[in-house]
Formats: C-alpha cells, sequence, structure tokens
C-alpha cells in the first residue's frame, strides 16, 4: 500500500544530482491572544508600537484587536522561518504593555461574554473599514468567541525545478501552470483524505475553558474537571471539532468545496460569494444605527469564510479577490490551518512539527490522489471530527472507503511510508531531524498518552488544575523565554522603522481615498474575471 509516492520520489531523486527540494518555502502565521496578566481578554487596542495593522507586513490582527498574528515571509530554509517568528515575537513582547501577556492556547480563556471580544480596527480608509466590516459580519453570523481561538498555518511551496523534475517522472513534456495548479490540487485532496492525523498528533485542544461557552454551557457530550475546565476523555483538538472552526450547517455554502480542478474550486468560492442567502439578507446590512454589520447578504462575504483545513492559494494584487487571483495565474502554494498552538513551546510550534508537516505534504503530494465526490468529503470530515474528539480511544475506528481500519493501523501504515521519505529528505552528512521527528510521531500513535493533549489532559488531571490556570502558567512561562532572550540593539531599531513604515502608509492609504465606501464595494465585487 502507498507504493506511488514512495516510486515517484526515488525517480525524482534518481534524476536529480542535487536535493529536489532546495528552494521550497515555508512560511507560517501564527495567531495569540493579548490577554491581562491575570489571564482575562485584553480589551486595549492593538499598541500603536507595534504598527498598523492594515499594512505591517508582519503584525497584524485577524477578527479581533486582541488577536494577533505574527506572519513570516516564505523561507527556504526552516531556521530562518523560526527564527523570524522568533525575534518577531520578541519584539512584540519588548512593546506590549507591562500588564499583558500573549496566550499559549488556542483555546481563549477569560472571556466574560461573547460581546466582549473587541473587533479589529483598521483605520478609516476604505480598505481597511472592509476589514472591519466584515469581521462584524462574521460575529453576527458565527458569534465572536468563535473567532477568538487561534491556530498555526503552514504556507508551504515547491521549487520550479521540483515540478520539472515531477513532471519528467509522470511523463509529462512541460511543467506549466496548468500541470503546477493540478498537481496542488492532488495534494490538497490528500491532505483532506489523511488530514485527520494533524489533530491526531499535535492536536493541544482537548480541554476549554468554561467562559468559552458563556450561558449557552458546554454541551451535554463534555464532562466537567475542576472548578471550571470542560473537556473530552479522548480529545485532541475541540478547535478543529464542532466547537471550533465551522460555518453554518445550513447554509449551501456549507457543501463540499471542489477540490477536483482549480476551476471547479473557483467556480464553487464565486458562487458562495455571488449567491443571495435569506438568513443574512434578513440580518441586514446596517444595524439600528445605521452602521455596516455585513459586507453582503450573500452566501460567504468573502471567499475567506469558507473554513477548510486546506487552501490552496496564490498572491494577490492589490484589493484582488482571491479566486480571480487563482483563476488568472493558477495556484503558488498551499495554506494548511489545522495546527493547533503548541502550548508547549515558547513559538507555538517546534522544528520538530515544521519537519514532520513537510514529510507528511511530500506523502500527500507524491501518493495517489483519484478525485474526490461529496460523499469522499463527507467521509474525511467525518473522521476528522472522529479524531478531533476520540482520537486517542483505544481502538478507535476511522471510515477508510467501504470498510473501517483502526487509526493506529492506518497511521502505522502512513508513517511507514513518510519514514522512507524521511530517509531522503535528511540529506547526508546532516542531521537526520527528518527522521527523528517521524520516530517521535511513531511514538504517539503507538502511546496517546505522548501526544500534546494527552499530556495536557494529564497535567491537568494529576495537578487538579484548571484549563485556564494551565494556560496563564504556560503564558508566562513563554513570556519569561522572551525576556530572558532580548532582541539585540540592531534588531530592535529594524523593528521600530518597520513599524513607522507601516504607519506612514496607512496615513497615505486614508489620504487618497476618493470614493465613498459603497461605491469602493462595488468596485470590489463586480472585478473583471468573475466567472459566476
Amino acid at each position: 500500500m502507498y507504493s506511488i509516492a514512495r516510486r515517484r520520489l526515488e525517480r525524482i531523486y534518481a534524476k536529480s544530482s542535487s536535493a529536489p527540494l532546495r528552494g521550497r518555502k515555508i512560511g507560517l502565521e501564527k495567531e495569540c491572544l493579548r490577554v491581562s496578566a491575570q489571564g482575562t481578554l485584553s480589551l486595549k487596542p492593538h499598541p500603536p508600537a507595534l504598527g498598523a495593522a492594515l499594512t505591517h507586513p508582519s503584525i497584524t490582527t485577524d477578527f479581533s484587536e486582541a488577536l494577533l498574528e505574527i506572519v513570516t515571509p516564505p523561507f527556504d530554509d526552516m531556521a530562518q522561518t523560526l527564527d523570524f517568528l522568533s525575534r518577531t515575537q520578541a519584539f512584540v513582547y519588548s512593546q506590549l504593555p507591562a500588564d499583558e501577556l500573549l496566550w499559549a492556547t488556542s483555546m481563549p480563556c477569560g472571556l466574560s461574554s461573547d460581546c466582549d471580544v473587541p473587533i479589529g480596527q483598521y483605520g478609516t480608509s476604505n480598505v481597511g473599514m472592509m476589514k472591519q466590516v466584515y469581521r462584524r459580519g462574521l460575529a453576527l453570523r458565527y458569534g465572536r468567541t468563535m473567532q477568538a481561538i487561534a491556530g498555526v498555518h503552514y504556507n508551504y511551496s515547491y521549487p520550479d525545478s521540483f515540478w520539472e523534475l515531477l513532471a519528467e517522472v509522470d511523463g509529462i513534456a512541460t511543467a506549466d501552470e496548468d500541470y503546477v495548479s493540478s498537481q496542488y490540487f492532488a495534494l490538497s485532496r490528500n491532505i483532506l483524505r489523511y488530514g485527520w492525523l494533524i489533530p491526531y498528533l499535535f492536536g493541544a485542544s482537548p480541554a476549554v475553558c468554561g467562559t468559552f461557552f458563556g450561558e449557552r454551557g458546554a454541551p451535554e457530550r463534555m464532562s466537567k474537571l475542576g472548578k471550571n475546565t470542560w473537556f473530552e476523555p479522548y480529545a485532541t483538538c475541540l478547535r478543529m471539532g464542532e466547537v471550533g472552526y465551522q460555518n453554518n450547517s445550513d447554509d449551501t455554502a456549507n457543501r463540499a468545496a471542489d477540490y477536483n480542478s482549480l476551476d471547479g474550486y473557483v467556480r464553487f468560492l464565486q458562487t458562495a460569494i455571488t449567491t443571495p442567502s435569506e438568513r443574512y439578507r434578513a440580518m441586514g446590512l446596517h444595524d439600528k444605527s445605521g452602521e455596516w454589520q455585513q459586507l453582503n447578504s450573500r452566501l460567504l462575504q468573502i471567499e475567506n469564510e469558507y473554513y477548510s483545513s486546506v487552501r490552496p492559494k496564490q498572491i494577490t494584487r492589490e484589493m484582488e479577490m482571491p479566486s480571480i487571483a487563482l483563476s488568472k495565474r493558477g495556484v503558488r502554494y498551499v495554506e494548511l490551518r489545522s495546527l493547533d498552538v503548541n502550548a508547549y513551546h515558547p513559538l507555538g510550534i517546534s522544528d520538530e512539527q515544521l519537519r514532520f508537516v513537510e514529510s507528511f505534504l511530500l506523502f500527500c503530494m507524491l501518493e495517489e490522489s483519484p478525485p474526490l465526490t461529496i460523499e469522499d468529503q463527507a467521509q474525511f470530515r467525518r473522521n476528522l471530527l472522529s479524531v478531533a474528539h476520540n482520537g486517542r480511544k483505544p481502538d478507535l475506528q476511522l471510515e477508510r472507503g467501504d470498510s473501517s481500519v483502526s487509526l493506529r493501523e492506518w497511521g502505522s501504515e502512513i508513517l511507514d511510508v513518510i519514514g522512507d521519505l524521511c530517509d531522503l529528505l535528511d540529506q547526508p552528512g546532516q542531521q537526520r531531524r527528518y527522521c527523528s521527528s517521524l520516530t517521535a510521531q511513531l511514538e504517539k500513535i503507538h502511546d496517546p498518552a505522548k501526544t500534546p493533549s494527552g499530556q495536557m489532559l494529564d497535567e491537568l488531571r494529576g495537578s487538579d488544575e484548571d484549563f485556564f490556570y494551565f494556560g496563564l502558567r504556560m503564558s508566562k512561562q513563554h513570556q519569561e523565554y522572551f525576556r530572558q532572550n532580548p532582541l539585540s540593539p540592531e534588531q530592535q531599531a529594524q523593528h521600530h522603522e518597520q513599524v513607522a513604515r507601516s504607519l506612514a502608509r496607512q496615513t497615505e492609504i486614508e489620504a487618497a481615498d476618493d470614493i465613498s465606501f459603497e461605491q469602493f464595494l462595488d468596485n470590489y465585487f463586480s472585478q473583471p474575471g468573475l466567472i459566476v
């Protein structure tokens, strides 16, 4: 089983006189909540000392003013990616108010009510208003609490030389844009097919603070631990489960996206952003005071509203729709969105994780990836939810086609193939870091207690510590790490220059506006290139 991935990579290496993945790019987007020293959600605005969230390339906000997002450029050296993340986080800590921390876990705590999660502010420009109104729409449609969940997104692209070698192995004359896009979609289909492995190995959200549920209360399936912690005994990643990210289940936008082709995927997204929704029309575009509360009343306000564990992406030009960028220039990279913030690491992600995810993506790229039906995607979704809620359950059975297989057996089969890929990824004369990472994941397959979710629940049970206090304790540990590892004066100065440039750029954008917000939205949603 899974012999295709082995054969394709062996042929690639046989044809390549050097490392065939040299030049691949890895970037990260790490979200984290700002909280008070007591662990409650910060209600202070995004600190001006961090620059303008609208225009700073590396320090911005996601849904909330309190939800920081640190974005690295794509690097071809994994160490550079982590170093950039570390230095940027160190700068953030140096500029935060003395009474604030960065929350160490994906699931938020210290929420007094849904309405207390402050929506991101991006200035007075039309583009800034669009970002803010989009977030108001998310709050209206899904609630604010769900939008306060944090994660780590892993962006990955293969070099042109790899595509040329793969096309030669596949007997394709040229690795043109269409071929590259088709291969990225094959990769995406396999991420959906085997993606349950990521929350099992790296899920770190088996428990939730009671404040997350507010007045509605925790779901019946959850049990109480300590004074105000709710958990599921075998959960791995509740963030990816039914209490985390999801579109409204009764919207047609929740039907499966088409990952079988670029055209099908673009058509799905553009249909969703142009199809009216009676539910959202009834909510209205404006609130009682006349303020905009959603961009439109369509199934999706914009493409990013569709939640998925993987997104094929293209770099967008100024004010270009993501789907139009894809249709014009094909897929440039994939974004894996299923990683929890690693509560046990000050960066929120480790070198070990990066290396395993890269080898997992290579397996997904090279293994056979047949087209998907709606039923296939429904099965993959059930597997993902099963692992999110019960991944560490002894002999948990997953669906594989028309039969079932234990998570341990299936995971062992996949990691066996990935082991062969790691042997090739670890270059002669270098440390065998890919193989070392794989060994750590094999131990988790055979012993669920070694997973981050298992470790976390064992800690909570053993110490009778609430999830809130666990998160606060780890947050303070990470804060101390960055205090002990400050930036050099030169690095600090570089960050301050970037802050000043971002603030100046926001001012320029605001001064250049010469049309109304309504006209701005009309222009955006009538771009040439819409295919529906």
